[in-house]
């Protein structure tokens, strides 16, 4: 049974100054303990929902049925112990490594997700998208306020470093948002580059050392190997992933992506698909339409001529 100190202690956790003004009317009333479980299991509720929302975390399938005998190394405990988010509790960061198509960023989504299942608050990016977003700002107003919104979850997750090499100044703004959240918040990424080679991702960046060594400095690295060998074929059932925000640039896409129509076109075509898409079936059935639709174009122009 509640006691009316713990009912007023929980009444002004949730700010409800309406009932608190007047307590004394209500502090023997039959209803109070009801209502008060109804306004903490709404707005538990509504929070979760807006926790999801904010993490952007789309759409992957949960480790029960990850494939862990796909890779051919893999630390089932290193990742388990990421998934109790013990590492949250002491700003660690948290490092997975190996090559596309083994796994990482279905494992990145299930450990921020479980953080936001226990009330933290996450926000999942791509590298190209994150150093895309800050890169784009004209104003240092704004690049300060949107560095501050980078650095405020308690778990940031970077995924796919290493897939694309970036500027002086990308390397400079992941630098800044790194050292911002050193020993103060946790930091996950997703990377198929070992860090001797991230130098290659960020070509003659000063800042590649230090940031290296704030990111490990205390960090949780997992390496995960496997055969890139028909990498393709396995996301597709293990990582679907967001799809392109935009038909005009899929469509732009596809047709610059096959426009050299090699003469082993239908595998490296296929491959290219299923690279572009993320593994989305959806996604991919656009690419093919797409595609169809300029082969169309063009045999009407042949024919015209």
């Amino acid at each position: 049974m509640t006691t009316s100190a713990d009912a007023k202690c929980r009444a002004t956790a949730l700010q409800l100054h309406g009932l608190l003004a007047h307590w004394a009317e209500c502090v023997d009333a039959p209803w109070l303990d009801a209502v008060l479980n109804w306004e903490e299991t709404e707005r538990a509720r509504r929070s979760l929902e807006r926790r999801l929302r904010c993490a952007h975390l789309g759409r992957f399938k949960p480790l029960a049925d990850f494939d862990w005998a796909w890779p051919t190394q893999c630390d089932q405990r290193a990742i388990a112990e990421l998934m109790s988010l013990d590492f949250l509790t002491s700003a660690t960061n948290a490092i997975l490594v190996g090559p596309a198509g083994v796994g990482k960023t279905t494992i990145a989504q299930n450990i921020a997700h479980q953080a936001v299942i226990n009330g933290h608050t996450v926000l999942f990016a791509t590298a190209g998208q994150l150093l895309g977003d800050l890169a784009g700002l004209d104003s240092d107003s704004a690049l300060r306020y949107r560095l501050r919104r980078y650095a405020a979850p308690d778990l940031l997750v970077i995924d796919e470093v290493g897939y694309l090499s970036y500027s002086n100044r990308h390397a400079d703004l992941l630098f800044e948002l790194i050292n911002r959240r050193h020993e103060k918040k946790s930091t996950l990424i997703t990377t198929n580059k070992a860090f001797s080679e991230w130098s290659e991702v960020f070509p003659n960046a000063s800042c590649v050392v230090a940031m290296i060594d704030r990111l490990v400095h205390h960090a949780e690295i997992v390496a995960i190997k496997g055969s890139p060998t028909g990498a393709s074929g396995r996301r597709s059932i293990l990582l679907p992933k967001h799809e392109s925000a935009s038909p005009r640039v899929m469509r732009h896409e596809t047709s610059s992506a096959f426009r050299p129509a090699p003469r082993s076109a239908p595998a490296d075509r296929s491959r290219l698909v299923a690279r572009a898409s993320h593994g989305s079936h959806r996604t991919a059935r656009r690419f093919a339409r797409a595609h169809l639709e300029s082969l169309r174009d063009r045999l009407a122009r042949q024919v015209q001529a």
